[in-house]
């Protein structure tokens, strides 16, 4: 056991099981979307677009 976990007390522990219990049941689709909203340059990315998109300076797909 690392030591990080052996300084947890044990509430702190039961979240963190229950995390891991949560994580197990995602879909696929549900972790891709997890691991886009943890990616801060993804998540910034995503922000900007979505802000363009907002101020009319979208791009239609045709023109892509």
């Amino acid at each position: 056991m690392s030591t990080a976990v052996k300084e947890l007390g044990r509430v702190e522990l039961i979240n963190l099981e229950r995390l891991a219990h949560i994580l197990k049941g995602l879909s696929s689709a549900e972790l891709e979307t997890l691991a886009l909203l943890l990616d801060e340059e993804a998540s910034k990315s995503i922000r900007q677009s979505l802000k363009e998109l907002e101020e009319g300076k979208g791009l239609p797909i045709d023109e892509w």
